[in-house]
């Protein structure tokens, strides 16, 4: 396995736009990543890029970490010009990785409005009322979507309604060809599905033992394999752009609070890629492979006003 340079230490060495405004925090960080000052207040968090890489899609929660309602907005990368996409006084949350449609140019996203959680879909260019359901299950709750690199399916996490346990993986055809496909069991709790760019696999966290793992599967649900090991939660993995490597979040290594890190496709130990005294999480890698967008907070987010967006030029491989 090729060993990855994960770790910057001048703020000099990253290639971002001057409207980002550099920001190492050298006291609470050892790594180059660049917080993005986005104008807006809230806890910003689950940035996912645009197909042009260009734009990211966020959720902001109003009331602090995870703490709802919620909104969905977009940022220019460039400018930090922002614009509400999705907002009515529900939680309406995106998951980092393939949430934004290159073919389709639609953002994939979970709803909390009555009666319970489902899947919605809307235009990226659209205004908030032009979202239009895609789920429709009244006995199941359904989080954490992510469109196939097609656009012509979503794969996401499925509950028994008001059961938070149990989470199954299921795909829905959008031309409603097929019934829900359950890709995994109840019993393996899996969660936070997202797709390969390349179409081929699907990267996924199950409970075993008490800890989180990735596995990945293929998208009829066969070839299910578990691709990381030892102590520390691993969660919210999503693809590189070329499907070849999986960056996630972890505080494997006796970690206080969880950092970045990424693991090849085949699977291995886990190659550190930020280096934060406090928490972070949410990765997406960009799709021209260049940077990891991710949310941090200088401590535990749990409770917190909550977190910024900040990205990390991506390790090269």
């Amino acid at each position: 396995m090729k060993q990855l340079s994960a770790r910057w230490t001048l703020c000099s060495g990253v290639a971002l736009s001057i409207a980002m405004l550099l920001s190492c925090n050298e006291g609470e960080r050892g790594d180059a990543a660049v917080q993005l000052q986005v104008p807006v207040t809230g806890s910003l968090q689950n940035p996912a890029w645009s197909p042009d890489a260009t734009q990211l899609v966020f959720t902001r929660f109003i009331g602090g970490y995870n703490a709802e309602p919620a909104d969905l907005m977009v940022v220019d990368a460039g400018t930090l010009a922002v614009r509400v996409l999705v907002s009515d006084g529900s939680a309406n949350v995106n998951l980092p990785g393939l949430c934004w449609n290159g073919f389709t140019n639609q953002v994939v996203f979970s709803s909390s409005r009555e009666p319970h959680d489902e899947v919605y879909a809307i235009d990226a260019d659209g205004s908030p009322g032009d979202e239009e359901q895609v789920t429709d299950r009244p006995a199941h709750m359904a989080y954490e979507p992510s469109f196939s690199p097609d656009g012509e399916s979503v794969v996401f996490e499925s509950h028994l309604l008001d059961v938070e346990d149990n989470g199954v993986i299921m795909r829905y055809d959008l031309d409603g060809s097929d019934d829900y496909v359950a890709l995994t069991a109840p019993e393996d709790d899996s969660r936070q599905p997202n797709w390969s760019p390349r179409g081929d696999r699907i990267v996924y966290q199950r409970l075993e033992n008490g800890q989180w793992d990735l596995w990945v599967m293929n998208p009829d649900g066969s070839d299910g394999e578990q691709i990381t090991t030892g102590s520390g939660d691993k969660t919210d993995a999503s693809f590189s752009s070329d499907g070849e490597w999986i960056v996630y979040s972890s505080d494997e290594g006796g970690l206080e609070f969880a950092n970045l890190f990424v693991v090849p496709l085949s699977g291995g130990a886990g190659t550190r890629v930020t280096y934060s005294k406090g928490y972070d999480g949410a990765p997406s890698w960009s799709p021209d492979g260049g940077r990891i967008a991710f949310e941090s907070y200088p401590g535990d987010p749990d409770d917190s006003p909550g977190t910024a967006l900040w990205t990390i030029q991506a390790p090269s491989r």
